[in-house]
């Protein structure tokens, strides 16, 4: 045999090698969703604009000045008034939350949703071998995982992940380990509970910048089932292309724009600075650096490249705002977290998108808030409600969070999604790229500081 053949025979060995070590790894990379479920809390939980005006009269810290500033946020929070609340808060028990309150928060949340997640799928919690509970600011022993391994009684074998203090991203990272653990896990079911407590850490104190957290988180939750079980291929939702973390920590300003702490007074809270918009665009940028290269099409990369070039040939750099990539031609959805107004809307100038496209997140946090590492999956729940989801389509959940952190995933949609959830009963309210009526507005728009005072003292 010559050298040419024995070069020819070694060439194609080395490719049939490396093509079998591409597919055996790309198999062991598939997660599939099955289902997720969101928590709805029930209507005597509701922080109509009454109730709010009640919460906010009962903290006697506050003075003229600071009580403007909590209505004039609420007007502008971009939050509705069917949010849900935790119970100690409603009942007027915020300033001295106790252990129970937290559990029971917890349960009905996280039991909840589960709970249905089990029902809608067939699924046993007998079956689940791998459970990842994230809660970023309660962390008690036993841990939350092992409530629910005890509630349901589940098998000693099961894998269980107790993750705390990862914010408002913590169900993409959470996904990230699932999509990890199953290259070695064969033919595994995981759950992914993502949730808050917000009882106990209800802000007492009149430091504006940890003031905002009352305007803006909410009382809710979400569980996932994932698989990577080719026999339930036909009976997933959607398929997890890509995960991307990003981590700007080492950023000190980054680091404290939104930390959990006291305040002079030593009233416990979550501090939210002004860095936080600056801290989420770094974040979010490192991120997408990254992700869509590997989302996008070959076209749009090259267009981008070759625009940018010319821009600093002839300018010096490049200009505009944006990231100058038109993420549409590789995506068709877009879950941003809805953390707040301005973080929506200035993602969404960011990328590029229009008012149809961060509908989704403004108004799933009109309806239900801000629920921390919950809140992707109310975004999705309102696209589906809507219909807009259908079978090829991709789309791309951005979340942020304290770190800070920037965790990216997308996911291609494997069947039209127009199941019932929790946006059934209020989806009609919530009409096609409008504004939806503010009832904070409406009600304290028109207090001024003389008539301020008066409804202060009453």
């Amino acid at each position: 045999m010559d050298l040419l053949a024995v070069a020819c025979l070694s060439l194609a060995g080395c490719l049939v090698s490396y093509m079998l070590r591409w597919v055996l790894e790309w198999r062991s990379q598939r997660c599939y969703m099955l289902h997720y479920e969101c928590y709805k809390g029930r209507d005597e939980m509701k922080l109509n604009t009454g109730k709010c005006a009640e919460v906010v009269q009962r903290n006697k810290n506050l003075g003229l000045e600071e009580y403007r500033f909590l209505l004039r946020t609420m007007v502008s929070s971009g939050i509705g008034e069917e949010t849900y609340g935790p119970r100690n808060v409603l009942e007027g028990r915020e300033e001295n939350p106790t252990l129970p309150d937290a559990l029971s928060e917890m349960d009905d949340i996280i039991f909840s949703t589960t709970d249905n997640l089990f029902r809608r799928t067939g699924v046993s919690p007998s079956e689940i071998d791998i459970l990842v509970l994230n809660v970023s600011l309660f962390a008690p022993a036993p841990s939350l995982a092992s409530r629910v391994i005890n509630r349901y009684k589940m098998r000693d074998d099961i894998k269980c992940y107790n993750l705390s203090g990862l914010g408002c991203s913590a169900s993409v990272i959470s996904i990230d380990l699932v999509q990890r653990l199953f290259k070695t896990c064969k033919n595994s079911l995981a759950l992914v509970v993502s949730t808050e407590t917000m009882g106990p850490h209800w802000y007492c104190g009149k430091n504006r910048s940890m003031m905002l957290s009352n305007c803006l988180f909410r009382a809710g939750g979400s569980s996932v089932l994932l698989t990577n079980d080719p026999r339930r291929k036909n009976k997933a939702i959607m398929r997890l292309k890509t995960v991307v973390r990003a981590h700007v920590g080492s950023d000190d300003d980054a680091y404290s724009c939104c930390i959990q702490m006291e305040d002079k007074e030593g009233y416990q809270g979550f501090l939210l600075t002004k860095y936080l918009k600056n801290a989420a665009a770094k974040a979010l940028t490192k991120n997408l650096q990254v992700l869509l290269p590997k989302v996008l099409p070959m076209k749009e990369l090259l267009r981008y490249a070759i625009v940018r070039s010319l821009k600093k040939k002839t300018k010096g750099e490049s200009s505009g705002g944006g990231i100058g990539l038109n993420l549409k031609t590789g995506l068709q959805h877009f879950c941003i977290h809805p953390g707040g107004r301005a973080i929506i809307e200035g993602a969404g100038k960011s990328l590029g998108l229009n008012e149809y496209d961060i509908e989704p997140s403004r108004n799933a946090l009109h309806r239900f808030g801000n629920t921390s590492s919950g809140g992707l999956w109310y975004v999705l729940g309102y696209m589906e409600a809507k219909k807009r989801l259908r079978k090829g389509d991709k789309l791309l959940m951005i979340s942020m969070g304290a770190g800070f952190e920037s965790n990216n995933c997308v996911w291609d949609i494997m069947k039209d999604l127009d199941d019932e959830n929790v946006w059934t009963d209020s989806i009609q309210r919530y009409p096609e790229a409008a504004k939806v009526p503010n009832p904070f507005k409406e009600k304290f728009d028109w207090i001024n500081d003389e008539t301020l005072s008066s409804v202060r003292i009453a």
